[in-house]
């Protein structure tokens, strides 16, 4: 009876990928071989990557206040001395003496280091012998092998956590004609410091992973035969060793001055000289990895394998068999406990038989046998203040299970799971707690005490009480779900798949659920999921953009309370940032600019071109008020109006009165990442005149600060207005600077298209041109997240076909440029999860717009996805939506009062308004009459 059930269970799970449902699953026929491939499971804590391998199984797992550093002071006293100057010499155009003494006295202050000189001189000496691995003929042999260039640094290739100074070599051949020609070498980008010999003598060394390395080799030097290439690489932070180009189809190699190319792309071998190196800081911290849990199974070849992430359930099931023998694999994160869970079972008694280790990246760490069945692993981040502690237990039903090692070795039993939680001292960004391990066992105590499949049902009720508020169907084809998901985005660069459209919206969802929950971290640039001790930009919070972005779809696709993470932080950042804006700007209220961490820094980082930039505060200050109003909740505005008047404060006393214009601008800032230190960026002024504007409104619903509100309506009037440039084109800056030939990724000076809404259809048709031309020269191509941007812009302009795209776009296989990596996250490249809520939000737009004249249903509907529904649509003014559409033509709506406001109705040429009661729903025809 048993097996015939089991039959039966798989028999469904098989049926139900090619039911509609299947919109609801992420699902491939073989393991993950890489961690893009691999299926992401949360709760807000804790994230893990299941990987679903045969013989070799990892979850990969994350714990959302592992990071580095530790509770600090970001800011450099008295940076604001040298406010004056920097504007003064913008004003003068000298932006290149500007950025130097903004680089010199007006960055953050970074984290401890230690003085490297004695360390360097140490690694020096080795150059400086007569014989040494520069040398011609030295024996490399013994030299372990690394694959070369490796773009994401040595990281990417096992030297995980490495810092330090590292030898690499390799030989190449040359002809006897090849001797004549003159050659030189180019290896691009190294990370970061480089001794390059060619035969045993120098012939470059570079600083500074953005120099490139192209060095000319002098006559004579070169060989007829073998030929060798040695390089010293010193890195004493971030991502090491020889990068070479992003574009992986571009190699590294010998050029001749006749064109020929001797390409160095391959497996060198790879000396570490020393990994002790002196600590040295950063401007802010970076997320970290916790550990990986690995089985092992005695099975090599399996049938019938599936690997699938349930969005309907919110758990990943492998599925294959094995000699006759039918497993499943059940993994999920549960919200409410707080921990992941596995439950490994077979069709058959006595079969689950597997060896389970624990493991981390991290240097110091120690793995500890609790019991018979319970292991704890500690961790300690490297040169910071960070502790982190991991339990797991395993249970069996029938069977045995003892210690080999480090190792838990489970034999013949009938089902087997897994417990695991984890935990840190964090406290807040402000404090440590180093009691934190006591009360984390004293949970996993109780956690173990409790049932499994009690625990699975209170998890199922958590998750899809958010998960099923929305649905959406496309029109999904039967025939397309049942292709796995890599080769469905494959397909879909070339035919039209709606049904994956709308999938791609429900993956959103799920991974915002997974990621951001009450209590929570606020979703990073990785959300809560990644592998690496160096990640790219930290793994940290960005917002010129990225964090924002993460946020975009939560109030309309029915999750509002997940935003509670955020608020959460900005909270923080107006405590954090009002020490930053007296220190840098003398200014009241609070400041944030391109970049936070866990640890709240507010201050400039990076660099000066791009790290100044001080309206990030005010960015998310706009979700706040769309929170507003999506819920139309008074007490959430007074509980938050202290924020939104601080930054108000800021720019009030931060704005300054250009002498040419006599407009109010903000001096020093920048459009985001382009065009380096300038006064005046048109993002700037739009973000400011949104703020003015949230304040405003927000003053005269609570009935406080007349007499402020007045003075600062008077200066936004006067602030820089948009401007259309010689092109045609939206400018980005105060004066016409545009080049039409720019491809940057980012597109700031749109920020009053979308997100904002001072650019609209409706009441500035010639800036919504103006807009158009700026997004038609700076092209379609670009990053994931700038992809996802470029679709919310096309819908906001109801351009529906360029809007779909857009969206294709961002659905193609990861390449070199932006779109989805197997698993549908969102690829940079590399992976951010940004660009996943980007495209959702854009989709939604196309379907949805409410910013401007009440809600307009069907705003940017492209012929692909000419027919479909959705349910639990929310919008601005506290409404939501249900409608039905069919060959591009309205069928039905109805609305939901939340707030018992007017109602005002727009599609295509109808219109209707309404006055509503809270809790009642309103359902209309195609032509907008309220139905009896």
């Amino acid at each position: 009876m048993r097996l015939q059930l089991y039959i039966l269970w798989c028999l469904l799970s098989i049926c139900s990928l090619r039911s509609a449902f299947a919109q609801s699953r992420v699902w491939f026929d073989h393991p993950a071989t890489q961690w893009e491939e691999a299926l992401p499971i949360g709760n807000g804590h804790l994230g893990a990557m299941i990987y679903g391998g045969i013989s070799n199984e990892e979850i990969q797992f994350n714990e959302e206040t592992l990071w580095t550093d530790g509770p600090r002071n970001y800011n450099k006293k008295g940076a604001s001395k040298y406010l004056q100057k920097i504007r003064e010499l913008l004003d003068q155009g000298r932006q290149k003496e500007a950025e130097s003494l903004a680089m010199q006295e007006f960055m953050g202050v970074k984290s401890e280091s230690e003085d490297p000189t004695a360390w360097l001189n140490k690694i020096d000496k080795i150059r400086k012998q007569e014989h040494g691995p520069f040398e011609f003929a030295f024996d490399d042999s013994k030299w372990l092998l690394i694959t070369v260039p490796h773009y994401e640094g040595w990281e990417i290739e096992g030297l995980e956590g490495l810092d330090g100074a590292v030898w690499f070599r390799y030989e190449f051949n040359l002809s006897k004609n090849d001797l004549a020609e003159h050659w030189s070498l180019d290896l691009n980008k190294i990370r970061t410091n480089d001794y390059t010999y060619i035969n045993g003598e120098l012939v470059g060394q570079s600083a500074g992973d953005e120099t490139r390395r192209h060095y000319q080799i002098p006559m004579g030097l070169l060989r007829e035969g073998r030929n060798s290439i040695a390089i010293q690489v010193i890195n004493l932070e971030g991502k090491g060793g020889v990068a070479g180009y992003k574009d992986p189809k571009q190699a590294i190699g010998l050029k001749s001055n006749t064109g020929r190319f001797v390409s160095l792309k391959g497996k060198w071998r790879y000396h570490i000289q020393d990994q002790n190196s002196p600590k040295i800081g950063s401007y802010q911290a970076s997320y970290q990895p916790f550990g990986s849990l690995k089985l092992q199974f005695d099975h090599d070849v399996a049938e019938n394998y599936s690997r699938i992430l349930d969005l309907d359930k919110g758990e990943v099931r492998v599925n294959y068999a094995f000699n006759g023998v039918n497993y499943r694999r059940t993994y999920f994160a549960s919200h409410p406990n707080n921990f992941i869970a596995v439950r490994l079972q077979a069709d058959q008694k006595n079969k689950v038989t597997f060896r389970l280790a624990m493991n981390t990246k991290h240097q110091r760490a120690k793995l500890h046998h609790m019991d018979g069945t319970s292991i704890r692993l500690e961790v300690w981040v490297k040169n910071g203040a960070m502790r982190g502690t991991a339990f797991l237990q395993l249970k069996l039903k029938g069977g045995a299970v003892s210690y080999e090692g480090d190792e838990l070795v489970v034999q013949q039993a009938d089902e087997a799971q897994i417990y695991l939680i984890a935990a840190t001292n964090f406290k807040s960004y402000r404090e440590l707690n180093e009691q934190y391990a006591a009360t984390a066992l004293e949970r996993f105590k109780n956690l173990c005490t409790l049932d499994l499949d009690k625990l699975y049902q209170v998890h199922q009720k958590d998750y899809q009480r958010l998960y099923h508020r929305f649905s959406i169907d496309l029109g999904v084809s039967n025939q397309l779900d049942t292709i796995p998901t890599d080769r469905r985005l494959q397909r879909a660069a070339g035919h039209a798949d709606p049904g994956l459209v709308a999938l791609y919206m429900q993956f959103a969802r799920y991974l915002q659920i997974a990621a951001s929950r009450e209590g929570s971290q606020p979703m990073n640039l990785q959300g809560i999921w990644n592998p690496f001790l160096e990640p790219s930009w930290g793994s940290k919070y960005t917002t010129n953009i990225n964090l924002e972005m993460n946020y975009w779809p939560t109030e309309a696709l029915n999750l509002s309370e997940l935003q509670q993470p955020l608020f959460q932080m900005i909270q923080d950042l107006r405590l954090a940032g009002g020490q930053t804006a007296k220190e840098y700007y003398a200014a009241r209220g609070w400041v944030l600019h391109h970049n936070t961490d866990i640890w709240r820094g507010t201050a400039p980082i990076n660099n000066s071109n791009h790290g100044i930039w001080p309206t990030g505060g005010a960015w998310l200050v706009r979700h706040l008020w769309e929170h507003y109003q999506y819920t139309q909740d008074l007490r959430f505005l007074q509980q938050y109006y202290p924020i939104i008047k601080d930054a108000t404060l800021f720019f009030k006393d931060f704005l300054v009165k250009d002498k040419t214009t006599g407009w109010w601008v903000s001096s020093p800032s920048n459009s985001p990442e382009n065009g380096g230190l300038v006064k005046g960026p048109t993002m700037d002024h739009q973000i400011i005149r949104s703020l003015f504007a949230i304040f405003d409104q927000s003053s005269k619903l609570l009935g406080k600060d007349v007499q402020l509100r007045d003075s600062i309506m008077e200066m936004r009037d006067q602030i820089a207005p948009n401007q259309i440039g010689q092109h045609g084109q939206l400018q980005e800056w105060l004066t016409d600077l545009d080049d039409p030939e720019n491809k940057h990724r980012h597109v700031s000076h749109l920020w009053g298209l979308f997100p904002g809404d001072e650019i609209n259809t409706t009441h500035t048709p010639q800036l919504v041109e103006a807009a158009k031309r700026s997004l038609l020269l700076r092209g379609d191509e670009g990053t994931g997240w700038s992809l996802a941007w470029k679709i919310n812009f096309w819908a906001r302009l109801k351009d529906a076909q360029h809007a779909y795209h857009m969206v294709k776009m961002l659905l193609r296989p990861a390449g070199k440029g932006g779109g989805s990596y197997p698993n549908l996250f969102d690829a940079h490249p590399p992976f951010q999860i940004d660009g996943n809520f980007g495209g959702a939000s854009g989709i939604m737009e196309m379907l949805l717009q409410s910013h401007i004249n009440g809600i307009e249903l069907l705003p940017a509907l492209p012929v692909e996805m000419s027919t479909g529904k959705v349910k639990g649509l929310r919008t601005r003014g506290a409404f939501q939506v249900d409608m039905e559409w069919k060959d591009n033509q309205l069928l039905e709506v109805t609305v939901e009062s939340l707030s018992g406001g007017e109602l005002h109705l727009r599609y295509a040429s109808r219109e209707v308004k309404i006055k509503t009661k809270k809790g009642k729903s309103y359902a209309f025809d195609q032509e907008l009459k309220l139905k009896k």
